[in-house]
């Protein structure tokens, strides 16, 4: 296996229960999460260290089981917020089967996962109490107990279970404590973006989630000292297993306010260092870069940026001091950055680390628990996803002269399969290798670069392959572009390719420009990046717009239905 990302000599877990045990017993007092609670418009914080951590988990955990949910499937749905993370160790680590749903979930689909699921149990936020009256009411589910995150009237709360569990704790009760973890079994199900027929249910175990924490811990460092953001949404792998690894390292995990305020929050906890998605590092850059710009520094740092580049070379680093504004920006502490979930613009990516910030390029999938390739601190290729993690063995399954074919992967973090759908299993897990649907070629020295989803390729009439996600990183590098996608639109018996461009509100009204005018403006600028183009890859149709695209939570856009609503509309 390729060995280029393990660079740290860490630990190997069997289980998640075996992760949070040595946490809790090596860093104890430690802030494991500070809560922020507003009480009478004035903000006070908790912290939870992780020796308290480690009791909750058994308090909760404890009263589950008394509640008659040992081997159950419980289901939790809310925004990102200690209770989340608490329910969802105490269920893991002795309890049952956990079963995260996206809190964007319109209710008539949080109804028909719970069926698909057979979930027991639910526990959720205040904010779906409308919903869970009406499911328990419906009695379509196999739902009996209804726990509520937050204290109200009518549902029993996350509270009330932990004063249950401590008193049965304290009466010597070891129901849960003693559970035998079983790392193999199925522990986890999680369910695939998608509306609920073509979602699909991902049976996750506790040897898959440790393995990628181990590939995780193998390949980037993170201190006891960190603060951590945690931005993406648990009930997505990437969330869920990125605050595992900061917990496995005794970090300090704080809660995002929302997207608009990021940067506050940033300067708010100290933040050192938190895992999202490219579109929000690459709003985060543009701000910058402008803000540079207005005072006139852009020659400046144009010119310093080659220097400390070369001063690195002797082991001289002094890139934060000569950016200490734009580290200031973000808070002043940032120093490592993930970003995953989609290819990254490589301007931006060097941008973060010329200023002095550690940014690294992660893939996965949530059938992989989900990492299975990263850059770390000794191999960065700007535009790629690095190497292998450490236990992973990854191959480019069928490629064409190009050197272009489909991801293939093997290893721990393979999930066992997709929940009550054998055909759909036996489809992407052949002879043991997870065939991902992502294409990508590997350069002479090994780094790998997606080209893009198997199933969003562009085939032209005459046989020539366009890959969208190449074009789009080419249209989201002007100045005025928000988000872009590239498809290829139905004409007689061959495609347009075509964009769907979104872009920036302020642009328009800063210029004075009428929306024929900015579609002008963009055409111009389409031309130019034509040129740079074979003729095959021309852009020759463009919807312009500020409608911001469909997506998932993660901030993919959901090409199927925009492509749809795009065909429908030109009808």
């Amino acid at each position: 296996m390729d060995s280029k990302n393990k660079i740290y000599d860490v630990k190997e877990f069997k289980n998640i229960r075996e992760i949070i045990n040595n946490s809790i017993e090596k860093y104890p007092e430690n802030k494991a999460f500070i809560i922020k609670n507003k009480d009478k418009n004035k903000e006070k914080y908790t912290n939870v260290t992780y020796r308290e951590f480690g009791e909750q988990i058994n308090a909760l955990g404890s009263a589950l089981i008394n509640k008659g949910l040992k081997n159950k499937h419980i289901a939790v749905i809310s925004p990102n917020r200690y209770e989340w993370a608490l329910t969802y160790y105490a269920v893991l680590n002795g309890t049952g089967i956990l079963v995260p749903l996206d809190k964007g979930l319109p209710d008539s689909e949080i109804e028909s996962l719970l069926q698909r699921s057979h979930s027991n149990a639910i526990v959720f936020d205040k904010k779906y109490e409308e919903i869970m009256k009406q499911i328990k009411e419906s009695k379509t589910t196999n739902v009996t107990e209804f726990i509520c995150m937050d204290e109200n009237d009518t549902f029993t709360s996350i509270n009330e279970l932990l004063t249950e569990g401590k008193e049965l704790l304290n009466q010597g009760y070891r129901e849960f404590l003693d559970t035998k973890i079983n790392e193999k079994e199925m522990s986890i199900i999680l369910f695939t973006s998608g509306t609920t027929s073509a979602s699909k249910a991902v049976m996750l175990s506790h040897k898959n989630i440790a393995a990628n924490i181990y590939a995780l811990n193998s390949a980037e460092k993170i201190y006891d000292t960190d603060v951590n953001l945690a931005f993406l949404p648990f009930h997505h792998t990437f969330g869920s297993t990125g605050l595992l690894f900061f917990l496995s390292n005794g970090a300090t995990n704080v809660f995002c306010d929302g997207i608009r305020h990021i940067q506050s929050n940033l300067k708010e906890y100290k933040v050192t260092t938190f895992v999202c998605v490219p579109l929000l590092l690459e709003a985060m850059y543009k701000k910058i870069m402008k803000e540079i710009e207005k005072q006139g520094k852009e020659k400046l740092i144009k010119r310093i940026i080659p220097l400390t580049n070369f001063l690195l070379k002797f082991k001289i680093d002094i890139r934060r001091k000569v950016f200490k504004d734009v580290i200031n920006s973000l808070g002043g502490n940032i120093r490592f950055i993930v970003s995953g979930a989609s290819g990254i613009d490589k301007k931006v990516a060097k941008g973060f680390n010329d200023f002095g910030i550690l940014t690294v390029q992660g893939y996965g999938l949530t059938e992989t628990s989900p990492v299975l390739s990263a850059e770390n601190e000794n191999c960065i290729r700007y535009g790629s996803i690095g190497y292998p993690m450490a236990n992973v063995e990854i191959k480019i399954d069928n490629p064409n002269e190009e050197g272009i074919g489909e991801i293939i992967a093997r290893g721990p973090n393979v999930m066992l399969g997709y929940y009550e759908n054998k055909e759909a299993t036996n489809e992407v897990i052949v002879d043991g290798w997870f065939h991902t649907g992502d294409l990508a070629y590997r350069d002479k020295d090994g780094y790998i670069f997606v080209a893009g989803r198997k199933k969003n390729v562009i085939v032209l009439k005459n046989g020539k392959n366009i890959y969208p996600e190449e074009l789009e990183i080419l249209i989201n590098d002007l100045p005025y572009v928000e988000e872009s996608m590239v498809f290829g639109m139905p004409k007689e018996d061959d495609l347009v390719v075509s964009a769907k461009i979104v872009y920036n509100k302020e642009f328009k009204e800063k210029n004075n420009y009428t929306q024929e005018e900015l579609k002008e403006k963009v055409w111009q600028d389409i031309k130019e990046i034509n040129k740079e183009l074979p003729t095959y890859q021309h852009i020759k149709n463009i919807i312009v717009t500020d409608e911001p695209m469909i997506k998932t939570t993660t901030a993919k856009v959901k090409r199927y239905e925009e492509i749809k609503k795009i065909i429908e509309n030109a009808k």
